[in-house]
């Protein structure tokens, strides 16, 4: 099928049969499974069902592919009788748009995006196969219960809640699941924008992963609503040296120097740097745990689990994640290589890069494989007043703080379209629950009733605003 929906070649216009992945192709979904029954909540269901689909992705253009992930969302989306659209620019990177019409056309419209990818898991790590699904304990345990299959479901649900009511959100909604934001949204959303603009016309706000869920601040709690994210940087760093017998004295050993380079970066601590955005959280913490220090790390400590979390969104980090060198045991190799994961504050890319430099010495080469931007808007607005007035009917008297999240997710991409994203899962967490530890972790695990509550707070959510 064409970008405008219609079968090719005479093809039957079903993605159960597989014949998604021409160059470019826009598909729509056929006939649709009748979900099987179940005692368990629908959006637990479904979160659990779109962790046993494996989509793995281990960057670089190697992945399992989000296809049969993709279909599943675009079958339950044409049961709710919408029509959801397909992109796949890349075969089996499946991205999945649907609209959903409003009440009050004159609104903008609202995205609500997930991503169907996740990070590759090691099953002898974990306490359960992490493809499983396993309900434990009143957790959902697996590889995406965090991040993020579990707003996956919660923005099915929501949706589903309205329609099947007979009633309408309050604008239009895009909803919008994309692939390999796990890889920077390459083949995702960043190929979704670029290619089908169209899909997204009238909206100006987004809502996505990373926010919205409770932490603990001393003895009480607050929310957490993401309004900016860092940037990132990948790097190689390229040591180079001179090959020889592994036997000899040998001073110019690449393998050396790359370690060397390795040490100085991973052992750097990077200074705070506040942001409008961190100003606010911090004033915000020491207001609830009544902390009177200037020191951010230490106001930090108040949010338990969190602490590290929260430590990373006020300053440089460069952590290196992987080591290349070397063909045999007894040959010193002519080149060695490590990856860098490098995430900075907005607008800071170009000093810390001549920083990095600096630090490593202009032996090392360095190479950067994939950048993209940081974002950081206002905590203000009728969105943010919604949002917040969403989790305070469902969660009274907790306060919602700003917060700029260390990492990124595809509101990177939709900010090329003018469109402002937040973060906005919204989940009512365990105080002792080490959730933010859990992205890219093991064990990854969700309570059952913090997905329920979720649900609840983002069909309000769709339902006024």
């Amino acid at each position: 099928m064409t970008s405008g929906g219609e079968p090719r070649d005479g093809q039957p216009d079903n993605l159960g049969t597989g014949a998604v992945g021409n160059e470019g192709a826009t598909r729509r979904t056929g006939s649709v499974k009748r979900m099987s029954e179940s005692p368990l909540p629908d959006v637990v269901r479904i979160a659990r069902d779109l962790i046993r689909i494996d989509t793995t992705n281990y960057g670089g253009g190697n992945a399992k592919g989000e296809r049969e992930a993709a279909e599943y969302v675009g079958a339950f989306l044409r049961e709710l009788g919408l029509e959801p659209e397909f992109y796949e620019p890349v075969e089996r990177r499946t991205n999945v748009v649907a609209r959903v019409e409003g009440r009050n056309p004159d609104k903008p419209a609202l995205v609500l995006h997930g991503h169907l990818d996740v990070v590759p898991a090691v099953a002898g790590d974990w306490s359960v196969d992490p493809f499983s699904g396993e309900i434990r304990d009143g957790l959902l345990w697996g590889r995406g219960a965090v991040d993020m299959k579990n707003m996956d479901a919660m923005i099915l649900c929501a949706v589903a809640d309205l329609l099947r009511a007979g009633e309408k959100p309050e604008r239009d909604l895009i909803l919008a699941f994309f692939s390999d934001e796990e890889n920077g949204g390459v083949e995702g959303s960043h190929r979704v924008v670029e290619a089908h603009p169209e899909w997204f016309a009238g909206a100006t706000e987004a809502i996505s992963e990373v926010g919205g869920y409770s932490i603990p601040v001393g003895d009480a709690s607050a929310y957490l609503l993401q309004v900016g994210e860092k940037a990132l940087m990948w790097m190689t760093l390229i040591a180079r040296g001179r090959a020889g017998h592994g036997s000899r004295v040998h001073p110019d050993n690449a393998v050396t120097r790359i370690a060397d380079a390795i040490q100085k970066l991973g052992s750097t601590s990077w200074p705070v740097e506040l942001t409008e955005t961190t100003r606010a959280l911090l004033d915000g913490m020491r207001d609830i745990c009544g902390d009177g220090t200037g020191d951010p790390d230490h106001v930090a400590k108040a949010a338990g689990p969190a602490e590290a979390f929260l430590a990373s969104t006020w300053r440089t980090t460069a952590n290196p994640t992987g080591l290349t060198a070397g063909y045999k045991h007894n040959v010193i190799p002519d080149m060695a290589t490590a990856t860098v994961d490098v995430r900075v504050l907005p607008g800071m890319e170009k000093r810390v890069l001549a920083e990095i430099q600096a630090l490593i010495g202009d032996d090392i080469e360095i190479e950067i494989f994939h950048t993209d931007i940081g974002l950081e808007i206002p905590f203000e607005g009728e969105l943010v007043e919604a949002m917040v007035g969403a989790l305070g009917a469902h969660d009274p008297g907790v306060p919602v703080l700003p917060y700029l999240l260390g990492a990124g997710t595809d509101n990177k991409a939709l900010s090329r379209l003018g469109i402002a994203g937040y973060g906005f899962a919204p989940l009512k967490l365990p105080r002792e629950l080490d959730f933010t530890g859990m992205f890219h972790g093991v064990d990854e695990r969700v309570p059952l009733d913090a997905l329920v509550f979720g649900q609840r707070v983002l069909t309000d959510l769709i339902r006024t605003y």
